[in-house]
């Protein structure tokens, strides 16, 4: 009943989408009528996107004590989640490659020219700034408002006495924002299971053999990781004594994530099998709290599949070096964005679709995509936080402490 209970929202999206499928097989193309309200889900959450962004993001760096330093431990950790979202970025593309998204399903022509972008110093211009502040609002615009947001944070907390009242206010309305969100999520399975029905009663049964592939390539890919990938950085800190030592103290954890469905729920887990690693508590106690929501290389790699499968849909070939470089980009922002924010992976979509100018009928396969694909990366997002902490120790104290 408990696992129930904490997939409930995932389960309830499932049984949405799966009664929007069936409805539209039986009715074919009729099935449009309901069409509406799955367009008023998603205006819904565009419309609650950009003010939940910028609370979250400005208040977290605004509550931040503008005394404390950084410190060795915060440079060594930022470097080792840095890299091993990288890795698993990099290694997902390469899986990619090797077993393509076959273009199945072209959902429409009304696609961003991601090919022909302009020179790099005109596309950076366009990815980063933009030249008038009403546009920051704009979804279309989503990393030059989260760099806004970045810029309004470190200002309220620099600020001191004299902004209390503002970080009051970006505290109070984070804490707003969330309830909107939470709210609006609650139609989501009527909302997404008309979109779906939509889909499904257009475009026919097709539809599922590209979110088949989708989804055989993330558990495929996402368990080698988990088990080679793990293993390896393990070694890394501490040989085969480190390998051991991680997956014998690795159980609980996994199946805390498993149960609880949620990163921040492991920490826990995570805190009381970090010492039996050998990592020493004045490292775990501030790499494994920042890491449930910093650190997420399971959805890194769901970053990287759900772009690959909406360029698919959309005809365009992500194989390009400007496109992968971005997309690392784009993961790598996306995955810390995600972790501060209810329902977080869903800022991430909007991302990628700013970032490559897809219209809104890709936000929906991306939110398919990342409701199916999240039992895994709970997993590897909250245990990767241990093999996190093992490697800071290693490059810090130049091995695992000892018992």
């Amino acid at each position: 009943m408990g696992f129930i209970k904490n997939y409930s929202s995932v389960l309830w999206l499932l049984g949405g989408i799966i009664a929007g499928s069936i409805a539209g097989l039986i009715l074919g193309s009729r099935v449009t009528v309901i069409q509406p309200v799955g367009d008023i889900f998603l205006n819904l959450l565009f419309t609650a996107i950009i003010p939940l962004v910028f609370f979250a993001i400005s208040n977290a760096i605004a509550q931040v004590d503008a005394g404390r330093k950084l410190g060795r431990i915060l440079g060594t950790m930022s470097l080792v989640f840095l890299s091993t979202l990288l890795i698993a970025a990099f290694l997902t593309i390469v899986c990619v490659w090797i077993f393509p998204i076959h273009q199945q399903v072209i959902l429409s022509h009304d696609a961003g020219d991601i090919s022909n972008p302009g020179n790099v110093g005109q596309q950076l211009t366009r990815l980063l700034t933009v030249d008038e502040f009403y546009t920051l609002l704009s979804r279309k615009n989503m990393l030059p408002f989260i760099i806004f947001s970045v810029i309004v944070g470190f200002a309220a907390m620099r600020a001191g006495a004299a902004g209390a009242g503002f970080r009051n206010f970006l505290y109070s309305g984070n804490e707003v924002m969330k309830q909107v969100l939470h709210l609006i999520m609650k139609a989501g399975p009527i909302g997404l299971g008309a979109y779906f029905a939509c889909q499904v009663g257009t475009l026919g049964p097709k539809l599922f053999g590209t979110y088949a592939h989708s989804m055989a390539i993330y558990y495929g890919f996402g368990i080698v990781y988990f088990l080679v990938g793990f293993s390896g950085y393990a070694f890394i800190a501490g040989g085969v004594r480190g390998v051991k030592l991680f997956w014998k103290n690795n159980i609980i954890p996994t199946l805390t994530a498993v149960g609880t469905g949620s990163s921040i729920a492991t920490i826990p887990a995570n805190l009381e099998a970090a010492p039996r690693m050998g990592v020493p508590n004045d490292i775990s106690s501030v790499v494994i709290p920042l890491g449930a929501t910093l650190h997420k290389d399971g959805s890194s790699i769901s970053s990287i599949v759900k772009m690959a499968v909406v360029f698919g849909m959309y005809g365009k070939g992500f194989d390009n070096p400007q496109t992968i470089m971005l997309a690392l980009g784009v993961t790598v922002i996306a995955s810390i964005v995600e972790g501060g924010i209810p329902n977080g992976g869903y800022v991430g979509e909007l991302l990628v679709m700013s970032v490559y100018g897809f219209p809104v009928e890709a936000l929906p396969p991306l939110m398919i995509i990342g409701t199916l694909v999240d039992p895994l990366a709970t997993i590897l997002n909250a245990t990767g936080d241990n093999v996190a902490a093992m490697l800071t120790t290693r490059f810090m104290k130049g091995h695992l402490q000892t018992e």
